[in-house]
């Protein structure tokens, strides 16, 4: 939208003067032009439901979760099967052999640490985006139940004891977590 100047008069053009800024798509090249463009200085929503929202929706939440999940699983895996792989070596094999077992034993445990730590990934964002849509709120509740739920379920087919301790466990993670990101806005300016 090329820059036009509007009336003064106008209080609701007035207002979204204020908020736009003018960019030059030409500045660097050094071409005389007067192409100037009034860009947002904020996101722009199609929906006023998406602009109050100050959260991630349930889809972008399961795919941030689980994405992370899988790439940190399967860095940690990797790094195991590194270590695994040099240690399971033995004296006189080639150098082609060393690198083959190390490969091996880097791409078989990244790949599992990877794909368990992505479905714990996705069994918590599943959980905290349906206690959102459940509860109506987003707070520190949601996030620990659904860590406590994730635990209990990720285990429950080792049975009742080992679900109710992974569940515990799953949600002190969650609260630790919880509090080290508030801790960190609070004192850590950024």
């Amino acid at each position: 939208m090329d820059h036009r100047p509007q009336s003064s008069n106008d209080g609701n053009a007035n207002q979204d003067q204020q908020n736009r800024r003018l960019y030059n798509p030409y500045q660097d090249l050094q071409i005389p032009t007067q192409a100037y463009f009034q860009l947002p200085t904020a996101p722009e929503f199609l929906f006023q439901e998406e602009a109050r929202a100050q959260r991630r929706s349930w889809g972008e939440n399961i795919t941030y979760y689980t994405g992370i999940g899988y790439l940190g699983g399967a860095t940690v895996g990797a790094g195991k099967g590194l270590v695994d792989g040099v240690r399971a070596s033995e004296p006189g094999e080639s150098m082609k052999l060393r690198v083959n077992r190390i490969l091996n034993g880097w791409g078989h445990a990244g790949r599992k640490f990877g794909n368990r730590a992505g479905v714990v990934g996705l069994l918590y964002a599943g959980m905290e985006s349906g206690l959102v849509a459940l509860r109506d709120t987003d707070d520190i509740i949601n996030s620990v139940a659904a860590g406590l739920g994730t635990g209990a379920l990720y285990r429950a087919a080792s049975g009742v004891r080992s679900a109710a301790v992974a569940g515990v466990i799953g949600g002190m993670v969650v609260g630790l977590g919880v509090t080290a990101k508030q801790a960190m806005k609070r004192y850590v300016p950024i």
